[in-house]
């Protein structure tokens, strides 16, 4: 009789690489099922209404869009919106580390109701907090009165609308954060320290090149979220053209007046500046990921 370790050993061995593509098939059962229902829905919701946008921008041809998007008050309103979009990300980057970091390294009293209060403009209308702003920051509010009489005014200027994003981006970059920084290694920080390192050199050394992508991917949430923002900056912006009308309230009032192609061309631009901003972050953030990884793999 064959010993049964003698077949086995005689039985033809699949080649590799037919072994490798057939676990690889294996890994997500019904892949090609699971990406069609996905590319499917992808299309529905988000690819098929940005190129019904830029379809009826296109109408317009280049010339017509040129002249819209050179209008004064067009080019007014997309600074305020992207530049002020970009300081209150700035700010959320080092703001909502420095708080994550309060959170995760520091037990403190009420430490839960904090954490549970940072959530609080994902639930909270935005409106709600438009009017909550402006009745503490306007002329008459309970701290804007005192900025007044200090030459600083923040309502119904760019200020103020930059106040209104950091409230509603604070907690991209939080919950971004967090959950990387809890898991650097302590290990390496108590090392650094051992072979004299300060706590500056440590934090630049050590800490931040973990946390560079989480960073930059909070960053690009709470850019994104300050961009299309609508309803928390009317009520403390005051829509003033050229100097506090952000572009999202100009398309509402090219809606208003039935001009659709203005309203479409506009949105078109906003499209295509987030888009490249957007892709300049990600890029930059895949590259710093490469780089951390480079590095934690060298002896």
């Amino acid at each position: 009789m064959t010993n049964d370790s003698t077949l086995l050993a005689a039985a033809p061995t699949p080649p590799l690489d037919g072994r490798r593509r057939r676990a690889n098939r294996r890994v997500i059962p019904g892949f090609g099922l699971s990406l069609g229902y996905t590319l499917t829905w992808l299309s529905l919701i988000v690819l098929i209404p940005l190129v019904g946008v830029f379809v009826l921008a296109g109408g317009l041809g280049l010339d017509g869009l040129w002249k819209i998007w050179s209008e004064p008050r067009v080019l007014a309103a997309l600074r305020i919106s992207f530049g002020t979009a970009l300081a209150a990300a700035a700010f959320n980057a080092v703001a909502g580390t420095g708080v994550a970091w309060v959170f995760v390294r520091y037990p403190f009293p009420g430490r839960r109701i904090f954490d549970a209060l940072i959530d609080l403009p994902f639930a909270l209308p935005t409106a709600v907090a438009g009017i909550a702003l402006t009745a503490l920051y306007g002329p008459n509010g309970w701290i804007g009165r005192w900025l007044e009489a200090a030459g600083i005014k923040v309502a119904y200027t760019p200020l103020g609308i930059t106040l209104a994003l950091v409230f509603i981006g604070l907690p991209f970059v939080v919950r971004v954060v967090q959950p990387v920084l809890a898991e650097v290694e302590r290990e390496l920080e108590e090392a650094a320290a051992t072979l004299g390192a300060g706590r500056w050199t440590t934090v630049r050394k050590v800490i931040l090149p973990a946390l560079w992508p989480a960073v930059l991917a909070g960053f690009a949430l709470a850019f994104a979220r300050g961009v299309g923002e609508y309803g928390s900056v009317i009520f403390i912006a005051g829509n003033i053209p050229g100097v506090s009308e952000i572009a999202p309230l100009l398309i509402t009032i090219k809606l208003e007046e039935f001009d659709y192609a203005g309203a479409t061309a506009i949105a078109a631009a906003m499209l295509l500046l987030s888009f490249a901003l957007l892709l300049v972050i990600n890029t930059l953030q895949s590259r710093l990921a490469r780089v951390g990884r480079q590095n934690g793999k060298a002896p």
